[in-house]
């Protein structure tokens, strides 16, 4: 890893954490410090960096951000029975230019996915989601994204790479490795029809905050096929934060938004997670702090039970339907479901691993009526393109 990207740790925090308690989650963390070199990685399985970076082009968020009070909040919680080994890295300093914070953070994200290290990301706005997309690049793979916004970030102009804009970037630019794009908690009124539009045409996923708040389980199975997790914690509510800059009265509470940070952290599948515009409130900085627990939280009860793992934890059902059958698994360790897309003659190696798809048992009991359920028709079709 070329440590020249990574900052030390701010001794004001470090001094903090030494008054802590011993079974504080800061006293358990190795810690990049300015006495001291990168902590190893051997044994890692997490580790967090902050990225100080909010010079987008055109950007609606324009509030100042605090990642060290973050820090100290996350510092401070006890830490559950937990096996995973976690070191803080400090901090990628803004470059001289938005392309080189881009270029140091999606190095540093591809050589802690190379270690099968989950690189947790604090920021900063949210078009560092692109620098850490671009990092997928060199595992030669297909990338499902996942975004937690109030908003789909698109942009009419190509060129364009802002807070309120990357997926357009994402979305066109070469070499174009994402297969699948999810947004969850959007809201209708503050995206224009033919963006609502472009997300049906790409078959692509959007949750509406409405049907999420309604039952926020719809959503376990999104993470658990989704490879890279976005949260702008403007999707939060601003009575929630604290009413942080450029936040809004209506989006996700501190419980739900909480219950998603476990869903991403308990998915097998999930190998980065980046938190943005994070604010300057101090009720911010405890609920960004929260989040980061529980997506930790979540990765210490990985089941490991995809079907294929094994032959003998799950269950399959198959599904007669009118002109082709489905077929459905089921965990025996959770209980959760997956169906499983045919593959397809000559079908692109990059693809593979994406016939398997988490879903629910609902959509099961919905097959066994003779409907197809809508994520199996968005996933073939993908793959016909």
């Amino acid at each position: 890893m070329n440590v020249d990207f990574l900052a030390p740790v701010k001794s004001l925090v470090l001094a903090h954490n030494e008054l802590l308690p011993k079974h504080s989650l800061g006293r358990s963390i190795r810690i990049h410090t300015e006495k001291g070199d990168v902590p190893d990685l051997e044994n890692a399985q997490i580790a967090i960096i902050g990225v100080n970076e909010i010079r987008s082009e055109i950007t609606d968020y324009n509030g100042a951000i605090d990642i060290q009070a973050i820090r100290l909040e996350l510092y401070k919680l006890f830490s559950g029975n937990w096996h995973s080994g976690i070191v803080d890295l400090g901090d990628i300093e803004p470059g001289n230019t938005l392309k080189d914070t881009y270029y140091a953070l999606s190095e540093v994200t591809a050589d802690l996915l190379k270690k099968n290290i989950i690189p947790l990301v604090i920021g900063g706005s949210q078009d560092l989601t692109y620098a850490m997309y671009r990092a997928y690049d060199q595992l030669e793979q297909m990338v499902n994204l996942t975004s937690i916004d109030s908003k789909f970030d698109f942009s009419s102009s190509d060129e364009l790479i802002a807070s309120n804009a990357y997926m357009s970037k994402v979305i066109m630019e070469q070499p174009n490795n994402l297969f699948n794009f999810s947004i969850v908690g959007y809201q209708t009124y503050f995206n224009a029809q033919e963006e609502i539009d472009l997300m049906e045409k790409l078959f692509f996923d959007a949750y509406r905050l409405g049907e999420i708040i309604n039952d926020v389980t719809v959503v376990e199975p999104v993470f658990r096929d989704t490879d890279l997790v976005s949260l702008d914690l403007t999707s939060v509510k601003a009575a929630e934060l604290g009413y942080a800059a450029n936040t809004s009265p209506n989006g996700f509470d501190g419980r739900e938004i909480c219950a998603i940070a476990r869903y991403a952290g308990i998915s097998d599948k999930v190998t980065a997670f980046g938190l943005f515009n994070t604010g300057e409130t101090l009720q911010s900085a405890q609920l960004s702090a929260q989040i980061l627990w529980y997506f930790i939280e979540g990765f210490n009860y990985r089941k490991k039970d995809y079907p294929y793992i094994t032959n003998i934890n799950y269950n399959k059902y198959i599904v007669p339907l009118e002109d082709m059958d489905i077929c459905f698994f089921e965990s025996n360790i959770s209980g959760r479901w997956w169906i499983e897309v045919p593959q397809i003659e000559n079908l692109n190696n990059k693809f593979k691993r994406h016939t398997l798809l988490p879903c629910t048992h609902s959509e099961y009991l919905e097959a066994s009526n003779g409907v197809v359920p809508e994520r199996w028709w968005k996933a073939y079709k993908k793959m016909l393109i």
